[in-house]
């Protein structure tokens, strides 16, 4: 029995505070996104994985963050270019729908601030610190998390995660991506079928399969005015794999991905297959720690890795 796993990387302007020239049109789109995806996955009845940066639960901060260990000039914009921008900064109205949708979606962490792991200046100190303050404001808002996802997939520090109790991540995919993909797809025939398995630190690794906003500009104008949308070529494609096999298809993708009404038709394409796939076979739709307690316990391991006790700070917003 194959299944899919969607996961969301939940940021808002955090995905783009530490670029000097961010994208504004997709900062900008980052709540109608967010909005867009909740009501389409209710639509469908499509649970899905959300990694949320932390910030984002606070209703207000100093925009400074003495005591987080963050390179200088790290939170520079959040007190400086957007210190107005709140919507930018804070989305506690927003992390309200999603606890409060009527599908059952997994609350995972992207992050407190997201501090990229894999970065050669990210020490074991700033790594810790991020968990500790994402730990500490999610049990604020009675919640906890199973699953993280890599701020720009750069995986890093998994000794740091095992210890707080993570038990999944989102690894990288093991295909190529764009233009790319739709080659080895349609022509090599090559699949996007993943593998999750559990990695040295105990941890499950659930392989991304398809970023779907991976093939956009001219290149998609070009490719839908003769053929069709190719990431809903690909995902169908995954979508179909993985019903006729035992192995799982990985979609992922940000809020602020959906910028228009044509974004929304993609992932509506997309959604609506998999709701029929899913009626007509056995195909199922996994969460990312779903698929870490089948693979755990396919394994013959029971449980999570439990969280190590930490003294929580007091004063990290």
């Amino acid at each position: 029995m194959g299944s899919v796993v969607l996961s969301l990387d939940a940021e808002l302007g955090w995905g783009f505070h530490d670029l000097v020239d961010p994208p504004t049109e997709r900062v900008e789109s980052g709540r109608r996104g967010w909005n867009a995806m909740l009501e389409l996955l209710e639509e469908f009845d499509i649970p899905a994985t959300w990694a949320v940066v932390g910030h984002l639960m606070l209703d207000s901060c100093d925009g400074r963050h003495a005591d987080h260990p963050a390179p200088e000039g790290w939170f520079e914009r959040e007190r400086g270019e957007w210190q107005d921008r709140e919507d930018l900064r804070f989305g506690p109205d927003l992390v309200s729908d999603l606890l409060e949708s009527d599908v059952d979606h997994e609350f995972a962490s992207h992050t407190f601030s997201h501090v990229l792991f894999g970065h050669p200046e990210t020490d074991r100190e700033l790594a810790v610190a991020e968990l500790e303050c994402s730990t500490a404001i999610a049990e604020e808002w009675g919640c906890s998390f199973e699953s993280f996802i890599y701020p720009r997939n750069e995986v890093g520090h998994r000794d740091v995660l095992a210890e707080y109790g993570v038990s999944a991540y989102r690894g990288w995919t093991p295909n190529r991506e764009g233009v790319r993909a739709v080659f080895d797809s349609m022509v090599r025939d090559r699949s996007l079928l993943v593998e999750p398995y559990i990695d040295e630190h105990g941890l499950v690794n659930v392989p991304a399969s398809l970023f779907l906003f991976g093939f956009e500009g001219s290149a998609r104008s070009i490719a839908e005015s003769i053929w069709t949308d190719p990431m809903v070529a690909l995902a169908r494609r995954g979508i179909d794999e993985a019903a006729t096999s035992d192995e799982t298809f990985h979609m992922w993708l940000h809020p602020n991905n959906l910028t228009t009404e044509r974004d929304d038709q993609r992932m509506r394409a997309i959604l609506s297959y998999l709701d029929r796939r899913r009626s007509e076979s056995d195909l199922t739709v996994e969460t990312m720690a779903d698929v870490a307690q089948r693979v755990r316990h396919s394994r013959g391991i029971d449980g999570t890795p439990t969280r190590v006790d930490t003294q929580a700070k007091a004063s990290w917003n």
